[in-house]
């Protein structure tokens, strides 16, 4: 059996989501392409609705390494 199957490289450019900062100023570049009509209003919501999402999970990761460090640090300091 053969298909035919186009693969097509991601024209997207490669967004840096690492910090709360990178997922702040997306959110901050989305609005303002929402503003200038280059987004339609439901898309830039959807998007803006993922990256709060995003950073709700940046922030929780950086919550549990924090208090893991805590943690760590509080152990060590009873030896």
């Amino acid at each position: 059996m053969h298909t035919d199957i186009e693969i097509v490289d991601d024209p997207t450019p490669r967004i840096n989501l690492s910090t709360s900062e990178d997922i702040r100023r997306e959110m901050a570049k989305v609005y303002r392409e929402t503003r200038c009509n280059k987004i339609l209003p439901c898309n830039g919501t959807k998007l803006v609705y993922m990256l709060i999402n995003i950073l709700k999970a940046y922030e929780l990761t950086e919550i549990e390494k924090r208090l893991t460090d805590l943690e760590l640090t509080h152990l060590e300091g009873r030896k």
